[in-house]
């Protein structure tokens, strides 16, 4: 089993708990639980295989998304508390699966002749947007509208992988660099609560 494949698996399994847990705060019931999971685990993906008219959707092409969503449900369901402490762990599996979402996306998009824009886009949908539909499900504020630098962060891993890739350097090499740039600037802006700049004034009003 390819290790990319392996992270993709255990991004989508953080995702699922992350999903999962919001739920349960907002006291749904089970299915709930389990269509919140399922929606911000491979909601992105499923957005951008939509859009690029991708068949077989990814989730549908491959079941072990699924047994990683409900083994991640079934884990919440009966470890909450357990969970709840481990959210450094989580976090790092979540970042982990930011970068390959995003990277994986991108690579898709370049395999239907996308321009390298539209395909980086893509990236950035798969990566985020089923962050966003959670918080839009749970009637929340999303997370990439509110703080934090996080599609941002998905942008900047996507234009090394454009970038490294135009010299044609190898492509798992390209792939670890790039995921590696979305990671760190990850990490750095929750570790010192940076955030992008917001619009309150005029820039040259009194």
């Amino acid at each position: 089993m390819e290790l990319i494949y392996v992270l993709d698996i255990l991004g989508t399994f953080a995702f699922a708990i992350s999903g999962a847990l919001v739920a349960a705060d907002k006291k749904f019931d089970l299915f709930g639980v389990l269509i919140i999971a399922f929606v911000t685990a491979v909601g992105g993906g499923m957005l951008r295989d939509v859009l690029i008219d991708a068949h077989p959707i990814n989730w549908i092409g491959d079941l072990n998304y699924l047994y990683t969503i409900f083994a991640a449900v079934v884990l919440t369901f009966l470890f909450k508390s357990k969970i709840l402490p481990l959210s450094k762990t989580l976090f790092l599996f979540d970042t982990i699966g930011l970068g390959v979402f995003t990277l994986l996306g991108l690579q898709k998009g370049l395999l239907f002749d996308l321009h390298p824009i539209v395909a980086l886009i893509m990236g950035m949908i798969s990566a985020v947007f089923g962050g966003v539909l959670r918080d839009v499900l749970t009637n929340k504020v999303p997370l990439i509208f509110e703080k934090e630098i996080y599609a941002s962060a998905c942008l900047a891993g996507g234009i090394t992988y454009l970038g490294l890739n135009y010299f044609g350097l190898d492509n798992n090499i390209i792939f670890i660099i790039s995921a590696s740039v979305i990671v760190v600037i990850r990490v750095v802006a929750v570790r010192f609560n940076l955030q992008l700049p917001k619009i309150k004034d005029d820039l040259f009003s009194k």
